[in-house]
């Protein structure tokens, strides 16, 4: 069963605070299917273990965790290998402005 979710002063959110929150599942990857050009065209701002990261190739809020590129070592079909790092993860849209809605996990 889901969890409804909340604001991030724990209120429930409305329908118009959900669209200005990303998707708790995402990936820059064309082929993977938790891709989604709309949200990323937005542009999406992660904080992981309370930094601002630029380097995220796939997210999941829910299980707390992002995959980030393992320097510039590929795999043989030309793709970027990956490390996943667990941790605390929230996702903003960046076109809100200075104080956006933050998609977290409910402690």
């Amino acid at each position: 069963m889901r969890r409804a979710a909340r604001a991030t002063n724990g209120a429930p959110m409305s329908d118009e605070q959900k669209n200005d929150t990303p998707p708790e599942r995402l990936s820059v990857n064309p082929r993977s299917p938790h891709f989604d050009g709309d949200a990323l065209q937005r542009g999406v701002g992660i904080r992981f273990k309370d930094r601002v990261r630029t380097d995220i190739e796939e997210y999941s809020i829910s299980e707390g965790w992002v995959r980030v590129q393992a320097g510039k070592t590929v795999d043989r079909k030309g793709n970027p290998l990956t490390i996943k790092l667990t941790g605390p993860v929230e996702a903003w849209y960046e076109d809100l402005g200075d104080n956006p809605p933050v998609a977290k996990k409910d402690s």
